[in-house]
């Protein structure tokens, strides 16, 4: 599925393409950004050309690549999953590079995500599960006047695992 073009002040939100393999295979192999993700580690650009073929391929979510605006190179990722299109809601996912952590890329990134997500796919509910121990994601969740589910309301427990769940609401009339 491609996914429509986002821009910010800094970056480009667009399609996977099969030449990002070598910047995919770099976040996926990297112990720091797996750390609190529960998926195998990217060892190959084969392993990296697989994933992406499989995003292309899938229909059910959208999933952007994140570049600085003057280098199309991926420094990152961001999409939204685990849509429901009865509930009008979606889980945000983010992840980014090390080497570009820290600057604000990710809040500007998620912003423009977020916005979409509301004004465009329609959503009343945005999802997101960090792991508990991934403090940068959670203070960026937080930032962005993300919530806890504590009564599990949007979030079963089953869902959450070992991750906490937060929603973001549409505020009516935005």
């Amino acid at each position: 599925m491609q996914s429509p073009l986002l821009t910010t002040e800094r970056l480009i939100l667009r399609s996977l393409a099969l030449e990002d393999a070598p910047h995919v295979l770099r976040i996926r192999s990297d112990d720091r950004v797996n750390k609190y993700l529960d998926r195998p580690k990217a060892s190959s650009i084969e392993d990296a050309l697989v994933f992406i073929r499989k995003i292309q391929a899938a229909d059910e979510g959208i999933y952007w690549a994140i570049s600085l605006k003057d280098n199309n190179t991926l420094i990152g990722t961001a999409c939204f999953w685990n849509i429901v299109i009865e509930k009008k809601s979606g889980e945000i996912g983010y992840e980014l590079h090390p080497d570009y952590q820290g600057k604000g890329i990710m809040q500007e990134a998620i912003t423009a995500v977020i916005k979409y997500g509301f004004e465009t796919a329609g959503f009343n509910i945005i999802t997101a599960l960090p792991s508990p121990d991934n403090e940068k994601s959670v203070r960026l969740l937080e930032r962005n006047n993300f919530v806890r589910d504590i009564n599990f309301e949007y979030i079963s427990k089953e869902e959450s695992d070992n991750q906490v769940g937060y929603i973001l609401k549409k505020i009516p009339g935005q």
